[in-house]
């Protein structure tokens, strides 16, 4: 049947409507199911700790369940792959942290693209690391440290939680700005460096901020700086790196993120309902508690952010010359 040509442009105007229709659907009615938040970590971990802060705000807020998946493993390529693979409808979204950024360049044959097929969808919070020595080692500050370094070149042994790990990171990041020469120890997670950093059987760890601030506050671990180009309202009276070596600045990071081409809406409002959470009181006073700061930016941002931090480690682990262990 021929339609006539007024009702076939008045039927053409509304199908192309329709695309930007269910797009302002999607996003009223969003979310209609729980949703999975994939953490690479194990539970109680600093990772599963902010994921399942942010969660409860959003179930609150959204009025849907957002549960927590934890799939440690592989350096938390995992969980990764988990969400790159899931489909972009908003109902599984990625815990990214800074191990996400180095790993991109740290592993060759990785069967995703973080920067490609992950979009990003907020910030959340960040946290500076500590570089920190036994109380008996003779260099009470960080150029003293240095200098100790200088006169005793591969004499001073680093702590590592494996190649890549935020803990060898940190201090390859040091090595290469301050050039010195110290040896990597590899240790299966930061609570055996640091009982052989207390017990004096190595000379420094560049740790994160939440395992190592109690035994800093306790005496038994002397922190020279921390990692970030500005002190950490936690340790008001530590240096920065940033003081000594201008340019230096590493912290750990989470976001949230979810698989490409997740409808731009869905990501918006998640957004903007994430960044109230991080200028909540309560939610700033949580992150506190564990020496981590919120820290909000635009979908765009964070996009700039995430490259940004996938080329400052790319050019340490080429420095470096890591690899995956």
């Amino acid at each position: 049947m021929k339609l006539p040509r007024r009702k076939f442009l008045h039927l053409a105007a509304g199908a192309a409507a329709l695309p930007a229709i269910s797009r302002v659907a999607s996003a009223q009615t969003y979310p209609t199911r729980p949703v999975r938040i994939i953490v690479g970590f194990p539970p109680g971990s600093l990772s599963d700790t902010t994921a399942r802060l942010i969660g409860q705000w959003l179930s609150e807020r959204l009025g849907q369940q957002f549960v927590i998946e934890n799939r440690p493993g592989a350096a938390s390529n995992l969980a990764a792959e988990t969400v790159v693979r899931a489909p972009a409808d908003g109902y599984t979204l990625l815990l990214i942290t800074s191990v996400n950024a180095i790993n991109a360049m740290l592993y060759n044959n990785l069967n995703f693209d973080l920067i490609r097929d992950i979009a990003p969808v907020a910030s959340v919070g960040r946290g500076p690391g500590v570089m920190e020595v036994n109380p008996m080692f003779p260099a009470k500050s960080v150029p003293e440290f240095i200098a100790y370094a200088k006169a005793n070149p591969g004499k001073i042994n680093m702590a590592t939680a494996g190649s890549g790990s935020m803990l060898d990171v940190y201090g390859e990041l040091f090595m290469m700005m301050a050039g010195v020469d110290m040896v990597r120890v590899p240790y299966h997670g930061a609570p055996p460096a640091l009982a052989d950093l207390m017990g004096n059987r190595i000379q420094v760890v560049f740790d994160t901020f939440a395992a190592s601030i109690a035994l800093v506050r306790a005496g038994k671990l002397r922190a020279l700086a921390v990692t970030t180009a500005t002190r950490s309202a936690a340790l008001p009276d530590i240096p920065s790196l940033g003081d000594f070596l201008p340019g230096y600045d590493a912290s750990s990071w989470e976001a949230i993120g979810a698989p490409r081409n997740t409808p731009p809406d869905i990501v918006e409002k998640l957004n903007k309902e994430i960044d109230a959470a991080l200028v909540d009181p309560s939610m700033k006073a949580r992150f506190a508690d564990f020496g981590r700061t919120t820290f909000a930016t635009s979908p765009a941002e964070f996009s700039k952010f995430i490259a940004d931090e996938t080329e400052k480690w790319a050019k340490v682990i080429k420095f470096a010359n890591i690899k995956p262990d």
